[in-house]
C-alpha cells in the first residue's frame, strides 16, 4: 500500500536563495532607472550622482561607490557615493595609478582582491588600504570603441567581488556608459547654443552701434568701429559693452516724450 500523497501543507517551501551564493541585487531596477534617466534632459551631474548610487546599492557589501567621466577635452567629471570613495578616488589622480585609471585606460575591467597583498599600484594600494579599502572592483565606462570614464565599488572587506559582481558592473556600465554620453552631448550642444547666442547678440549689438555712429557722420564702418574700439580703451571696458551702452542710450532718448513747448510771453 502507497502512502498518500502528501498535503500542501506539509511540503517544505522551495528556497528562493542559496546562502552560499551572493545575494540577489535589483539589477533590472537599476538598469531601468538609467534608461529612463537616458530620455530626459538631465545634467552629467545628475546623471553621475545616479550611476553612483545604483553602483553602490547594487553589488553586495559596498563601502563606497565613485564614478570618473572623462571628456573630449579631458575634463573630469566626478561623483562619490561616501568620503571614503571620494578620498579613494582622489588618490588615484594624485598618483596617478589604480584600479580606476587602468580599466578607462586599457578598457577592461580590474578587481583587486585585497590592497595589502596586490602589487601592481604600490603606492595607491597602500594609501587606500590606510583608509579601510581592501578589495575594489572598477569597470571601464565604453561607448562604442571608446572608453568615457569609470565606475568603481570599494568594499572595506577582502575578496568581497568575484564574478558575479563582475557581470553586474558590467551590465551596470553599459547602460551607464549610454546614459553618460548622452548627458555630455547634451550639455555640449546646449553650451555651443549659448556661446552661438551670445556671439550673434554680440555682433547684432556692434552693428547697432556702428550704425548709430554712422549716423552721426563717421566717415565709414571701419572708422566708427574704431571710435568703439578708442571708447573701449578709454574706459577700460570690453568693446561690446561700449556698443550696448550707445545703443541703450539711443533708445532711451528716442522713446523719451518731447519736452513741452515753451509757452509765449
Amino acid at each position: 500500500m502507497t502512502d498518500p500523497p502528501p498535503h500542501a501543507d506539509d511540503v517544505p517551501p522551495v528556497p528562493t536563495h542559496d546562502p552560499g551564493l551572493p545575494p540577489p541585487v535589483d539589477v533590472a531596477s537599476a538598469l531601468t532607472q538609467m534608461a529612463g534617466l537616458v530620455l530626459s534632459r538631465e545634467t552629467v551631474d545628475t546623471a553621475l550622482e545616479l550611476v553612483t548610487s545604483l553602483a553602490a546599492t547594487t553589488t553586495a557589501g559596498t563601502l563606497g561607490a565613485a564614478v570618473t567621466v572623462v571628456d573630449e577635452h579631458g575634463k573630469r567629471s566626478k561623483a562619490a557615493s561616501n568620503a571614503a570613495a571620494e578620498r579613494s578616488d582622489a588618490l588615484q589622480y594624485e598618483f596617478d595609478e589604480g584600479p580606476c585609471l587602468t580599466a578607462w585606460r586599457t578598457q577592461e575591467v580590474v578587481r583587486i582582491d585585497d590592497t595589502t597583498t596586490d602589487g601592481r599600484w604600490p603606492r595607491w594600494n597602500e594609501a587606500a588600504s590606510q583608509l579601510g579599502v581592501r578589495s575594489v572592483l572598477s569597470t571601464p565606462l565604453l561607448m562604442r570603441e571608446e572608453s568615457i570614464g569609470a565606475m568603481k565599488v570599494y568594499c572595506e572587506r577582502p575578496h568581497n567581488y568575484g564574478p558575479h559582481d563582475e557581470h553586474v558592473m558590467r551590465l551596470l556600465a553599459a547602460q551607464a556608459a549610454i546614459l553618460l554620453a548622452n548627458s555630455q552631448s547634451l550639455q555640449e550642444a546646449r553650451r555651443l547654443s549659448r556661446q552661438l547666442t551670445e556671439a550673434l547678440a554680440s555682433r547684432d549689438a556692434v552693428a547697432q552701434a556702428t550704425g548709430v555712429l554712422l549716423a552721426r557722420g563717421a566717415a565709414s564702418a571701419q572708422d566708427a568701429f574704431a571710435t568703439l574700439a578708442a571708447a573701449a580703451r578709454r574706459t577700460g571696458s570690453p568693446v561690446l559693452d561700449v556698443a550696448r551702452a550707445l545703443v541703450a542710450a539711443v533708445a532711451v532718448r528716442n522713446t523719451a516724450p518731447p519736452a513741452p513747448d515753451n509757452p509765449g510771453p
